[in-house]
């Protein structure tokens, strides 16, 4: 698979899991697990999560499938890459700490590859980077970064005391989300930091897209595919497209190795432009 370079030389996967939903129900736990441990099968190697999502549920049910695997001999922690978030409100120089710990736990890990601020809370950013660097110095994270962050935030950031050494800034980017295009994404190539893109494929909406369609019919792929190679071939964007079905697991992880020709590109251009102007960061 095709890989992006983060700030310190690490290559992860270029496109990975996303969990957003996962967790918010006993009755689904056991179907979440098992998807997640077959994901692992056909060769997902990064994970996304959040304290956010079903409030730890997600989390949960990833170290669930993480043990599991790990006890089948099906993967090692060593090629893993986790990402997990902290809420804005637990953001604080100890909250922020007390936040990993738990998230820690839940996850069944002594470390994450790497921790985000979920998005812009009250707490100061020095706080919060100064809480990211304690983590880092007692082997707790790997590495950090932010998402929901616009070119401001990030300038901002960057300013603060240690807050240059930001790996990531995870957006809602998709072909009908370009916005990141025109000024943040330029802006973050200059200084080697990973865009994640969530929400990929729209939330579905890109799946009834005609032009998409035309075009998977084409090249011997759906929509989805169409949508998520587009999305892997830009320059340090790593998709993590949320999946639980066999189908849409498989579909999107081979979707990382179509490429898609100059005529191909230029018509996707065509029915969704690039940005001409700035706009606002698009957020769900």
């Amino acid at each position: 698979m095709k890989t992006v370079t983060l700030p310190d030389g690490t290559p992860v996967p270029a496109l990975g899991l996303g969990t957003w939903r996962m967790g918010e129900s006993s009755r689904t736990r056991h179907h979440e697990v098992r998807a997640l441990r077959l994901a692992l099968r056909m060769g997902y190697r990064l994970i996304d999560t959040a304290e956010m999502y079903g409030e730890g549920g997600a989390e949960e049910v990833v170290g669930l499938a993480l043990a599991e695997s790990q006890r089948a001999g099906e993967v090692k922690r060593e090629e893993l890459f986790v990402v997990s978030k902290v809420y804005p409100h637990n953001a604080s120089r100890k909250g922020t700490s007390a936040a990993c710990e738990r998230s820690l736990k839940r996850l069944g890990l002594d470390r994450l590859d790497l921790y985000l601020l979920h998005w812009r809370g009250a707490h100061p950013l020095a706080e919060t980077v100064d809480a990211m660097r304690d983590l880092q110095q007692r082997g707790r994270i790997v590495r950090w970064g932010v998402s929901n962050f616009d070119t401001a935030d990030m300038q901002e950031l960057v300013a603060v005391d240690g807050g240059a050494a930001c790996s990531a800034n995870q957006v809602y980017y998709s072909l009908s989300e370009r916005g990141a295009e025109f000024d943040l994404f330029p802006w973050m190539r200059e200084r080697s930091i990973a865009a994640m893109a969530y929400c990929p494929i729209d939330q579905g909406a890109l799946t009834r897209d005609d032009t998409l369609a035309n075009v998977g019919t084409r090249i011997g792929a759906t929509a989805a595919q169409v949508a998520l190679a587009w999305a892997v071939a830009q320059p340090g964007v790593i998709p993590i497209p949320k999946a639980v079905h066999q189908e849409h697991l498989r579909d999107n992880l081979a979707a990382a190795s179509i490429e898609l020709d100059a005529a191909t590109r230029a018509e996707l251009d065509a029915r969704f432009a690039p940005p001409s102007r700035k706009q606002p960061l698009a957020m769900s």
